[in-house]
Order: C-alpha cells, then structure tokens, then sequence
C-alpha cells in the first residue's frame, strides 16, 4: 500500500516554488521520489538546497507568470530539462486588495493573468505532453477558500479562484478518461509570508482562530502532503476535486 504514495522516476513542475506553499509541495514531491522543476521569476536557491540534498535532480525556468508568457515554451523547458513531464502544479497567485468602486483594470489584469490565465494555459501545453505519450499525467491547481467564499476587497482575486475551480472542473472532464488526473486544492489560513499580517495582529488573529475548528493555522506541509496524495498513484480515480485543507473551516 506504501507504493500508493511514491513518485520515483516522476518529474513535477511547480510554479511558484520559490517559497512558502509552493517550496513545501515542491520539497514534499521531491521527498517522495520525483524530480522538480521550478517555474518562478527569482531564483529558488532555499528549494534548490532542499531538493538536491535529498537526491533528487532539479532544474528552474525562470519566468514572470504575469507577463503572458508561452506556456508551451516553459512546459517544453522543463520537459527538455529532464526527458519528460508527469505532474503540474499550478501553485504561483498574486492578489491585490482594494475597495471594489476603487479596483482598477491593471490590477484586475495583473491578478488575473497570473491566477487564471497562466494556469490554463499551462494546464493545456501539459496536457497536450501528457496525450501525446499516452501514459496520462497529474495536474494540480491551487485554488483557495475563495473559490467557495467571497472575501472583502480581493474580488480580482474571489473571481480568479472561483474560476480556477471551475476550469479544474472542466478539464477534469475533458481528460479524465485520458488517464489525466486534473484536481485542487483550496488551502486555508496558513502560516506564511503573506499572512504574517494577520497572525500578528492579536484581534483577527484570535478570530481567525475561533472559526477554525482544529483550532491553529495550518502549515504549508500540512499542503504539501494533500499535493503529494494527489500526484501519487493513491489518487488515480480522484478527478475533479476542489480538496479543503483548512482545519474545518468550511465545515464551521
């Protein structure tokens, strides 16, 4: 049952795996056997570190998400980096928060471009790879509780995430019977970087808190574990999925 869960001889793109969740799940595949491309704008030195100390080859495609790159020219970088690709994670998002009679059109684009945009069109020059040598492919996209929920001055990237979850759906039914497994996961209040704001300040903080009902933040390996079932063999009829992991926060 163990081997449900290995990756060995699998190569992984994510996007975004410079930092926080995304180095996680890079990290996490490359802990359980594959090897990883990063496809991020800095150079991942922390992940590069982590993923070659424990044997495993490692490659980065420097890339702005943002600025509508082709998606067939990075997946094809990576492919040419270690002969093939076997799994996608679509992990790198921006966001941007302002009133929505203030939101302007840049930065209704900018979030777009890199949340949905890229993630689609990554999503298909994958998948296309994925066709064409007939042994199927995993892809996961990162959505977020805002793909159930609507949030407070991100609707730039309410609307991102909803549509992330929709586009997961629908390719799920387009490739499913290919052997393509397209599924999310949609984290909770997780400790990074970017929500050190809010851990921070003692009144949301413990607002937070009192709405999650395991009762702390979650952690970017707690992440990185969902990624792995959901590239491992353990998830080969799992297609479609919007996967929480968010301590129960949902289910409050």
């Amino acid at each position: 049952m163990s081997n449900a869960f290995k990756l060995e001889g699998k190569v992984a793109v994510v996007t975004g795996a410079n930092k926080g969740i995304g180095q996680a799940i890079a990290v996490a595949l490359a802990g359980a056997g594959a090897d990883v491309v990063s496809v991020s704008r800095s150079a991942p030195d922390e992940t590069e570190a982590a993923i070659t100390a424990l044997g495993r080859r490692f490659h980065h495609v420097a890339c702005d998400l943002g600025a509508r790159p082709d998606a067939d020219a990075v997946i094809g970088e990576a492919e040419a980096a270690f002969g093939a690709i076997d799994i996608l994670v679509n992990n790198a998002g921006i966001i941007r928060r302002t009133p929505a009679t203030e939101f302007s059109e840049k930065d209704w684009d900018d979030v777009l471009d890199v949340n949905l945009r890229a993630t689609f069109f990554l999503c298909q020059a994958a998948a296309r790879r994925f066709l064409a040598s007939g042994n199927g492919g995993k892809i996961i996209n990162i959505a977020s509780l805002l793909s159930f929920q609507g949030g407070i001055t991100v609707p730039s990237y309410t609307a991102s995430k909803h549509a992330v979850a929709g586009v997961t759906r629908a390719l799920a039914n387009e490739w499913a019977s290919q052997g393509i497994n397209v599924n999310a996961i949609a984290p909770g209040y997780i400790a990074t970087d970017n929500t050190q704001a809010l851990r921070d300040n003692e009144v949301r903080n413990r607002e937070i808190l009192g709405r999650i009902p395991a009762g702390r933040w979650g952690n970017a390996d707690d992440i990185a574990q969902a990624a792995v079932f959901l590239a491992s063999p353990a998830a080969n009829y799992v297609h479609g999925t919007i996967l929480p992991v968010d301590g129960g926060w949902l289910a409050r």
